[in-house]
């Protein structure tokens, strides 16, 4: 169930046709999910990767940014974006200790996929979250055949959320989380481009939890928390990745990035010492940028390009914010009660659940 589909609109922009990420032409996602119990233990884990475009992303790079609003996580990759504003790999995210072994996969399948030995390097973007409580994160269950199916896997249209690929064991204030996605499509006359959003939603304290800005949280503390033996409420983290299709030059996608805070905030998150909160924005919008080939020598010396001047990005910001607020509460709609032999149980929020607390907040149905 999505949030939508509840009749809850979460602010005033319009969303694509799936409201989600792949809204956005060329982009594709793909899931591995694991659920097994191996040598006794419970594994709930996985792999989510996103391809930018419809071709390979080494031959087709797009300017990208990304912004850190809190530490406490793990990427790999970000360095030469920030150095040099492209990204020129496909982007996975996964649980906290896989994120090394999803790298290296990733680079090995590159190398099956480049037609010459040309002198090149691959630095994929890798994110991360923490599944320990409801998965055997010690046990690295991620292996490099899980990591080739989801590149296999990754396709346009609707998007499976919840407990699915990286986001499989991930809690979000307090209930089940994982992935979820959304999306807002811009008017005509605000340059009609869209900008989807996809999370990896593993943070949130209970009392915390908003929804169209009501204080829905405090009226479901009688539920019980999956932190009452061990951990801390909020512990975790949430990965953000945006995609627009407008022409945004790489610090105009490092501000894109900086808005998905909006979005966090709005449902309640974004104050947690021990939540990695990280984001990245990519934007498809130039095309023909320099293929990803640095032994090369007969590029051209300049490239065409195109911006959206400064004067009309707001409504990008926007779209931005009130995607990333609607792709976490789906996530935490889409999530199902989960238990471990631990005894750790992990309630999902149904939507009868969500309508209670809205009415007891004074919320009705208006849009």
């Amino acid at each position: 169930m999505r949030a939508r589909q509840l009749g809850i609109t979460l602010g005033l922009g319009t969303p694509g046709e799936l409201n989600a990420i792949t809204d956005v032409p060329g982009v594709r996602v793909g899931h591995t999910t694991l659920k097994a119990e191996i040598d006794g233990k419970q594994v709930r884990t996985g792999v989510t990767l996103i391809q930018p475009r419809a071709g390979e992303a080494r031959h087709q790079p797009c300017f990208a940014g990304y912004h850190v609003l809190n530490g406490n996580g793990d990427a790999t990759g970000l360095e030469w974006i920030s150095e040099a504003g492209l990204l020129t790999t496909p982007m996975a995210i996964t649980n906290t200790h896989s994120i090394g072994i999803v790298r290296d996969t990733l680079i090995a399948l590159e190398r099956e996929r480049l037609a010459d030995p040309a002198v090149y390097w691959c630095m994929p973007v890798v994110m991360e979250t923490y599944d320990g409580l409801l998965n055997d994160i010690w046990g690295q269950h991620v292996q490099p055949e899980h990591v080739r199916q989801a590149l296999e896997n990754a396709e346009s249209g609707p998007v499976q959320e919840g407990a699915v690929g990286g986001g499989t064991g991930m809690i979000c204030h307090e209930f089940k989380g994982g992935i979820g996605t959304a999306s807002r499509r811009l008017p005509a006359e605000q340059g009609g481009w869209t900008v989807g959003v996809l999370v990896q939603a593993n943070h949130g304290k209970r009392q915390e939890l908003r929804v169209d800005g009501y204080p829905v949280g405090r009226h479901l503390m009688d539920i019980a928390s999956p932190f009452a033996e061990q951990g801390t409420p909020g512990m975790g983290s949430i990965v953000v990745i945006i995609a627009t299709d407008a022409p945004l030059l790489p610090h105009q996608c490092q501000r894109l990035a900086q808005r998905a805070s909006i979005g966090i905030a709005r449902t309640g998150g974004g104050t947690e010492d021990s939540s990695g909160d990280l984001f990245l924005a990519f934007a498809t919008g130039n095309q023909d940028l320099p293929p990803a080939d640095y032994g090369r020598r007969d590029l051209p010396l300049q490239t065409a390009l195109h911006m959206v001047n400064n004067d009309h990005i707001s409504p990008l910001f926007s779209a931005a914010a009130e995607a990333v607020e609607e792709a976490i509460i789906n996530a935490i709609l889409a999530g199902e009660d989960m238990s471990t032999q631990e005894g750790v149980k992990v309630p999902g929020l149904t939507g009868e659940t969500l309508f209670e607390a809205l009415h007891k907040c004074g919320w009705c149905m208006s849009r």
